[in-house]
Order: structure tokens, then C-alpha cells, then sequence
């Protein structure tokens, strides 16, 4: 273990679970629940999932909905169970879940185009996506020291692929989806962080798939 990985996993990693990583979770959840039609039994899955904790809290809140985990790394601390994947194909068939969730993942593949498709091809009704907006070099600047202190830990690529405003929108045409709701305003961080790393960073958005 080189000197950056042991400053991420034994000092950034308990400062940031301790000081941001709760907030967000609860955060998160509550958006991404307002989202989701109420009173319904649906099957979901959480791609890119990480321990599982948003997954979690919106199933202890919906109790008819049944979310499946899916990531590319099984963490020890996962709070639910977890399917392993490749990062790029999903291990289901076609139009087999009722709604993907993918929180904060699209920006760690080198072609989100592929795994949007992915969520598209077995999402039967909406994928519910949390990722960034970065239009400009202070932008980016904000988002990678993010990802950096909330990811490194985890041993979490970084290719920190961020996309503009512009680019979402192809993306979401290119995979035949269409952005029903947005939220801007998540307010994740406490203060001061918030005056830094909340901002016009950060979307909660409904995707309609396409039935083709």
C-alpha cells in the first residue's frame, strides 16, 4: 500500500464517513423515494450500489419494494445483498426489473453510454440516476477532490468522466430515455461544505425508458 491509499482508507475514510457520508445517504434517499410511485410493489435494482445504503434506507421506507444490489466490488459492510458484474453488462434479462437506480456511477466508467444502456435494456418502467454536471475547470476541480475522498478508499475507479449539461441530454437521447422529473437543489453537505460542493454540481433526475 503506497502513501496516498494509506492516507485515504486510515484518515480521509473515517473523517468522511463520520463528517459527510451519513448526511448524503439520508439525503439521497429521501429524493430519490419522492421519485418513486408510492404504494406499489416493485422490483428495482441498485446499480453501482457500494454498501448498499441507500438501497437500504428507500426499502425500510417502501416496504413493498424489494432492491437488488448489483457492483462491481462486494464491500464487507454491504447492508444488503450483492450480485457481482463486470461493470459493463448487467446479468439480467431484458425488461426483468421494475426501475434501476444508479447513484454516482456513471462518471466512474470510461463510456457511460454502455451502461446506460445496460440500465435501459432491463429497467421495464424509469431509471432513477444521482450524478454530477461539470460545465467548467473549477467545476471539475470541486468533483474530482470529491470523488477522490469519497471513492479512494474503496478502491473505486476514478476516471472522473464528468459530463455537461449538453452531454447528459445526448446521452439520455443515444439510450432512448426521457427525463420525466430533475432536482438540482440536494443539499447534501452541512455548512461550510455546502457553500463549496453542493452548488449546481449535483441532479437527482426520473428517466422514462422507452419500450422498443
Amino acid at each position: 500500500m503506497n502513501l496516498t491509499d494509506l492516507l485515504a482508507k486510515k484518515l480521509v475514510k473515517p473523517i468522511h464517513s463520520q463528517t459527510v457520508s451519513g448526511r448524503r445517504v439520508k439525503r439521497l434517499s429521501h429524493h430519490l423515494n419522492t421519485m418513486i410511485p408510492p404504494n406499489q410493489s416493485l422490483l428495482g435494482i441498485d446499480v453501482g450500489c457500494g454498501s448498499g445504503e441507500i438501497a437500504r434506507y428507500i426499502q425500510d421506507s417502501n416496504p413493498q419494494l424489494k432492491i437488488v444490489g448489483v457492483d462491481i466490488l462486494q464491500r464487507k459492510d454491504a447492508v444488503i445483498d450483492i450480485v457481482k458484474f463486470d461493470g459493463q453488462k448487467l446479468p439480467f434479462e431484458d425488461k426483468s426489473y421494475d426501475f434501476i437506480i444508479i447513484v454516482d456511477v456513471l462518471h466512474h466508467t470510461d463510456n457511460p453510454l454502455i451502461l446506460m444502456n445496460e440500465c435501459a435494456r432491463v429497467s421495464r418502467n424509469f431509471i432513477l440516476i444521482k450524478d454530477h454536471i461539470c460545465e467548467n475547470w473549477w467545476d471539475r476541480v470541486r468533483l474530482r477532490f470529491m470523488d477522490w475522498v469519497g471513492n479512494r478508499a474503496y478502491d473505486v475507479p476514478l476516471p472522473y468522466n464528468y459530463l455537461s449539461v449538453n452531454q447528459w441530454n445526448k446521452l439520455y437521447e443515444l439510450s432512448g430515455v426521457v427525463c420525466e422529473q430533475k432536482k438540482h437543489k440536494l443539499n447534501l453537505y452541512s455548512t461550510p461544505f455546502s457553500m463549496i460542493f453542493d452548488s449546481n454540481l449535483h441532479f437527482v433526475a426520473k428517466l422514462l425508458v422507452e419500450n422498443k
